[in-house]
């Protein structure tokens, strides 16, 4: 089949009719347009470009015109002259003494010259300074010739001097005690660079450093060419002192320095519960007792005191709530604790900008207390009064230590007889330091009685009893005398408790005493030298402890040495024999005995354990083998 020939030769190559006329056809037409089409972009690029160019220039050109405004003034008015001013701002001394060269701050001026006699002047006027001062309190800033690029010889005199290197320099300090200084130089030549610097620094010898406070002091510097008969067009720049409040006046609060108390006293610099009854009252229960301190540890630091609690309120004498925001005005401020009638423990977070205090708890109990729990604290008691003999811990509904007034009262007349009264007696002030009340009995006569704590004045009023307790009151006399450990086993040089008991012929304790000549000469001698700071334990006289107490490691009726024992390991034994205030029966030797462990003890008798030990497993170990090989005989039987 004939070719079509009004067929497009793309199509007809598509096709598969790929003659060599179509071919060529094709690649005529494809030439002919990428050429046009290149050129057209060649063409079009060069458009662009030349807009793109003339664009830059027209904005360059306008941006030059914008920023064609000198910004610094015409020296002398000469067209095309100008004067360079530069500043760098200063610091100073609260007092004064540190305001010279080595604080300054400095003005430097840079200008040519173009006439003989063209000079310039430096004009200083006050501009702002710190609050609570005012302009009449404010240093005059001074100048101080520092030096000149221009010049190689300075020259100073009370008016211009000229020198060799065509400048003139003003006297080499120059202030007065007005409102404005001056400073200049002067170019000696036609086309003589001025090139020079000045120190500016407050007055320090002027009345008003003894006011000044620290801040940032402002001056405005004004600097104005002059040739030889007139003054040209003036330009400004502020320079600034800057004065550093001394370490010793600093408002900040120190965290490490600064203290939070609570207590029921007002400026009471110790920490002790505070327990009230919670019902409203504007009657201060308790007080915060802060004291803010800087890090110089003066008492000057100034900052606002957050006070925020989760029962009652809390207050300064103008505000009041649960949460505020008050001004510290002292060298030490009291705030107050109010109860507002909700009972339970209360949270207080004390704060200031700079310090957070650990918090603090506040009890508020209710009326009545719900139980009291009695413990006899004297097993032994004298005839006479007897402080503390029984103690109480009571707590109200709400689990609340209550703190009211507690009664002691005996159980029956017959009680009465031995110890007490039935009429309560009051328990006294609340013990906060160890959480309880101390009740008094007064002893009448050897024996037992019972006795009970109320939270009344009356039985009849009391809503809370406690549980029954007996007392022993005691006038035996003193027969014997025990000593002994409050261990069996001690590691070295650990602490040791010695206790010295005085006994009745039963082995009881006695009532706390003092006993002469309990212990013959030498009191208790050792086998081994204790270690550390021991206590003497030589003395032949005695006085016993009427409690016991977890803390000191006092023990009710004795007496008691603190020794240390001995670096080495081994047996201490400790020997006191009876003195002469004692029955001949009772004037006898008496011991104690304590090991003390070393690790090389310890580790041998671990040793000597495992041994053992091991010793047993293999027991076992044998008796097992031989159990198993007798199943097997009897298996294969």
């Amino acid at each position: 089949m004939t070719p079509n020939k009004q067929v497009s030769p793309v199509i007809r190559i598509s096709r598969g009719e790929r003659d060599a006329s179509a071919r060529a056809t094709h690649l005529e037409a494809a030439t002919r347009k990428f050429l046009v089409t290149t050129n057209e972009r060649k063409y079009m690029s060069t458009k662009t470009n030349f807009k793109r160019i003339a664009l830059v220039a027209v904005a360059a050109l306008g941006m030059g015109v914008l920023s064609s405004a000198p910004s610094q003034a015409a020296f002398s008015g000469t067209a095309g002259s100008t004067l360079a001013v530069t500043v760098v701002n200063g610091t100073g001394s609260i007092k004064g003494a540190a305001s010279d060269s080595t604080t300054a701050g400095t003005v430097s001026v840079v200008g040519l010259g173009l006439a003989t006699g063209e000079s310039y002047t430096i004009t200083s006027t006050k501009k702002s300074w710190p609050a609570l001062t005012s302009a009449a309190l404010t240093p005059d800033l001074h100048f101080q010739f520092k030096d000149s690029a221009t010049s190689t010889t300075s020259v100073f005199g009370s008016r211009p001097v000229l020198t060799s290197a065509g400048v003139v320099l003003s006297a080499g300090v120059l202030a007065d005690t007005g409102t404005t200084v001056s400073a200049g130089a002067v170019a000696s030549t036609q086309n003589a660079y001025i090139n020079t610097s000045w120190y500016a620094f407050q007055d320090s010898t002027s009345a008003a450093t003894t006011d000044r406070i620290a801040g940032t002091y402002v001056y405005t510097l004004i600097v104005t060419p002059v040739n030889a008969a007139t003054a040209a067009q003036a330009q400004t720049v502020d320079i600034s002192i800057t004065i550093a409040a001394a370490a010793a006046d600093s408002l900040v609060a120190s965290s490490t320095l600064s203290t939070l108390f609570i207590n029921p006293t007002s400026g009471t610099q110790a920490d002790a519960a505070v327990s009230a009854l919670a019902t409203a009252s504007d009657t201060a229960r308790g007080f915060l007792n802060v004291t803010l301190r800087n890090a110089s540890n003066i008492a000057t630091a100034r900052e606002s005191v957050t006070i925020t609690t989760t029962l009652g309120t809390v207050g300064d004498g103008a505000v009041r709530g649960r949460s505020i925001v008050v001004k510290y005005t002292g060298s030490a401020t009291a705030y107050s604790i109010f109860s507002d009638g909700t009972a339970g423990t209360g949270t207080i977070t004390v704060s200031t900008p700079s310090v957070t205090f650990a918090t603090k708890t506040v009890n508020f109990y209710t009326t009545a207390a719900k139980t009291i729990t009695a413990t006899v604290a004297h097993p032994a008691l004298k005839i006479g009064a007897n402080d503390g003999a029984v103690r109480g811990v009571a707590v109200d509904a709400n689990g609340t230590a209550w703190t009211g007034t507690a009664y002691i009262v005996a159980s029956s007349a017959a009680d009465a007889l031995i110890a007490g009264s039935t009429t309560p007696v009051s328990c006294g002030t609340y013990d906060s330091t160890n959480a309880r009340f101390n009740c008094p009995v007064t002893a009448t006569a050897a024996g037992t009685a019972k006795f009970k704590i109320i939270d009344a004045a009356t039985v009849a009023l009391a809503t809370a009893t406690s549980n029954e307790v007996t007392v022993t009151v005691s006038t035996a006399a003193v027969a014997k005398v025990a000593i002994s450990f409050d261990k069996a086993t001690y590691a070295p040089n650990e602490r040791m408790r010695i206790y010295v008991t005085p006994q009745d012929a039963s082995g009881n304790a006695l009532p706390a005493n003092t006993y002469t000549n309990l212990l013959a000469s030498g009191g208790i001698t050792a086998n081994s030298g204790f270690s550390g700071s021991s206590d003497t334990t030589t003395p032949v006289s005695i006085t016993t402890s009427a409690a016991s107490s977890s803390t000191t490691g006092a023990k009710a009726g004795s007496a008691m040495y603190t020794v240390y024992a001995p670096a080495a390991g081994g047996t201490v034994t400790i020997t006191a024999t009876g003195g002469t205030s004692l029955p001949t029966a009772g004037q006898v030797a008496v011991t104690a005995t304590a090991t003390v462990t070393d690790s090389g003890a310890a580790a041998l008798a671990a040793v000597t354990a495992l041994a053992t030990t091991v010793a047993s497993l293999k027991t076992l170990i044998t008796t097992l083998t031989n159990l198993v090989l007798k199943i097997q005989k009897k298996v294969k039987a």
